[in-house]
């Protein structure tokens, strides 16, 4: 079977730096035999996290919508790429509400203990950050990535590498930088080949 790569463009501008970007990783998992699919959440009609806790009670979140079936694609997948540009040091409000009405899969796994990936299958799934901010500053990603981190490790996915790019102010977007999108594209193909070879060792 193909590796299962799903990209998650958190971005409310279409096309812009960030999905660009994401863009080529997909190219690249797609170029070293993956099965890439991509979702544009801006598209999506959802609403935040309520912060109810009926989840910690039940395991299951009270608010369906159209992230409901997306959990079941992120879970299904082998490689999970979540997009975001840098907005006011963070991510997008978009993302991170994906990211908060994942609580009731964080009270499966350690309130309800429903559910649970071993060290095998964790190391199995790779998590993917890919990001682009208009600033020069090297430290302009460091408040994304615990938010990030936090959404890997509670849907299973080792956090494996970081797509980013800053500085698109100067180099007006991402098709001005030198190196971004061969990168991008570069790293696709990579964690395709990490994850094959994973599996030629499972038992």
């Amino acid at each position: 079977m193909p590796v299962r790569v799903l990209g998650i463009s958190g971005s409310p501008h279409r096309h812009g730096n960030t999905e660009t970007l994401l863009d080529c990783f997909l190219e690249g998992t797609k170029e070293a035999g993956a099965s890439p699919e991509k979702v544009v959440l801006r598209e999506l009609t959802y609403s935040p996290c309520k912060g109810c806790n009926v989840c910690h009670r039940t395991g299951e979140c009270v608010v369906q919508d159209e992230l409901s079936p997306l959990f079941d694609r992120i879970l299904e997948a082998d490689c999970l790429a979540v997009a975001s540009p840098i907005y006011s040091m963070g991510i997008t409000a978009e993302l991170k509400g994906l990211i908060d009405r994942a609580q009731y899969i964080w009270a499966q796994k350690y309130i309800q203990k429903t559910r649970f990936f071993t060290s095998e299958y964790i190391q199995r799934h790779k998590g993917i950050f890919i990001s682009t901010a208009g600033l020069s500053w090297d430290n302009v990603f460091d408040a994304a990535f615990p938010a990030v981190t936090a959404f890997f490790n509670t849907m299973g996915f080792e956090y494996y590498d970081n797509i980013i790019a800053n500085e698109m102010d100067r180099y007006h977007g991402i098709k001005g930088h030198p190196t971004a999108l061969a990168e991008a594209y570069k790293k696709g193909i990579q964690v395709v080949k990490a994850i094959e070879q994973l599996r030629t060792r499972s038992p």
